[in-house]
């Protein structure tokens, strides 16, 4: 039971280091001018699939998901994985 719940900490750890670190990126890419800084910030690659409607007349069901991820959501995972390794030794 408790590897169950140390890996789901550490899966919310590491989901928060990135979106923590994503936003991070996202604010400081709307107060740089347009240029390489901005697409640095801005840009990253987007993993997922766009939304897929499932329609079974009585009801429809609607699946999607896409991350999007920055540089500094790469370093904002790696903080994390860094405290991890602090908290959990």
């Amino acid at each position: 039971m408790r590897s169950k719940r140390s890996l789901w900490f550490i899966t919310m750890v590491l989901f928060l280091g990135a979106m923590l670190g994503t936003l991070l990126g996202q604010v400081i890419g709307l107060l740089l001018p347009d240029g390489v800084a901005k697409q640095f910030f801005f840009l990253g690659p987007k993993i997922g699939f766009d939304p897929v409607t499932l329609d079974l007349l009585l009801f429809s069901f609607t699946f999607g998901v896409k991350i999007k991820l920055n540089a500094l959501g790469a370093i904002g995972i790696g903080v994390a994985v860094y405290l991890l390794r602090w908290v959990l030794n």
